[in-house]
């Protein structure tokens, strides 16, 4: 009996090991099909470092190890990759004319004058090709100021016509037929100031373009250039703006300061004050009370003084106004006096030698 339990004992232990070795070699059969079937995958599986042949790029591991710095400040956090490089033609310089044009906006066309810029650009085109021509280009373009002009096409008149006032007006040479400028043959006892005189312009113009020292060293024979004045200023409150005119060819712009709005420079017409042209005189302020001498450090008036007579407009009657320089240069293109002109020192020195008593005229509009 003992004998018999103990096989049927065996017989028992025998099919549960089979069942495991069945078992065991089910899973290992089905890992073997899983692992062919993900090699023969029809798939692209991303590539691990150990790929291509076992050997790893070491591009990619710089890249990996060494990311480019990033402002976080300023990058999305999702930022789309940037555009590859175009390329870009160089540029070339336009000429003043295709600088004139391209500065109109489309939307603005109407305001450029062509005829206008047609004119300027004969008038440009002649001075280019007939170095001689300097005053014929000088009236063209001062004609075309009288035109309906763009803001742009009147600046550019104006520097084009400030570069030839150094030749036809600041320089030595009068050119012939010019009707502004002449010349003259010094007789004995003639005297520099009564010349400038005769032709309505301060004599101090007249040393400066022909080189002369000091007005007694006017030698009898020589023959100097003169101007026939008298000049004459156009100052402009929206834009702080002096325009200078020789009768009436403009010459040149100058920025400058004018009145607060509490003491506004007045418009109207002025003119220049008889023996109202000083350098560098004693000023009483009668504000503080103060009399300002040109050795005290804080003297506000600069280098020059040209004294005002109201004629004409809000202008008529009234005194105390001028041109002059400044000792603040940051004043200028501000309106910060009490109502008087403010130039730059040396353009007032240059308008204190173009400006002459009573005959000059200084008109200021809004």
């Amino acid at each position: 009996m003992a004998r018999s339990y103990s096989n049927r004992g065996w017989s028992r232990r025998g099919r549960r090991a089979n069942i495991a070795y069945l078992v065991v070699a089910l899973v290992l059969f089905v890992l073997i099909v899983s692992v062919l079937f993900r090699g023969h995958s029809s798939d692209p599986q991303p590539a691990s470092a150990g790929d291509a042949g076992g050997q790893t790029n070491p591009v990619s591991q710089l890249a990996e190890a060494s990311p480019p710095p990033v402002d976080a400040e300023a990058q999305p956090e999702s930022a789309a990759p940037e555009p590859a490089p175009v390329a870009v033609e160089p540029q070339v310089e336009p000429s003043p004319l295709e600088t004139l044009v391209a500065a109109e906006p489309p939307q603005e066309a109407s305001d450029t004058n062509a005829e206008a810029t047609r004119a300027i650009a004969e008038a440009l085109a002649l001075g280019r090709s007939q170095p001689g021509s300097v005053i014929e280009v000088r009236d063209k373009l001062n004609a075309i100021l009288a035109m309906p002009l763009s803001e742009q096409q009147r600046q550019t008149v104006k520097q084009e016509m400030s570069k030839l006032a150094d030749e036809w007006l600041f320089g030595p040479a009068a050119f012939a037929g010019d009707p502004l400028c002449g010349t003259y043959t010094v007789k004995s006892g003639d005297v520099l100031e009564v010349i400038g005189r005769r032709h309505k312009v301060p004599y101090e113009i007249l040393m400066q373009i022909n080189n002369i020292p000091r007005p007694q060293s006017l030698g009898a024979g020589r023959a100097i250039k003169v101007i026939h004045g008298p000049f004459r200023a156009k100052v402009y409150r929206s834009t702080f703006t002096l325009d200078l005119y020789l009768q009436d060819t403009f010459v040149r712009s100058f920025k400058v300061g004018l009145g607060m709005p509490a003491t506004p420079t007045p418009t109207g017409l002025w003119r220049v004050k008889d023996g109202g042209k000083l350098i560098q005189p004693p000023w009483y302020d009668k504000v503080t009370n103060r009399t300002y001498k040109a050795s005290d450090p804080d003297y506000p008036l600069g280098s020059r003084w040209i004294a005002l007579d109201g004629v004409d407009g809000d202008a008529r009657g009234r005194t105390g106004f001028a041109i002059h320089g400044t000792k603040d240069p940051d004043q200028i293109g501000t309106a910060g006096s009490r109502g008087c002109i403010r130039m730059y020192n040396g353009d007032a020195i240059l308008v204190y030698n173009l400006l002459v008593p009573l005959y000059s005229k200084v008109e200021v509009v809004d």
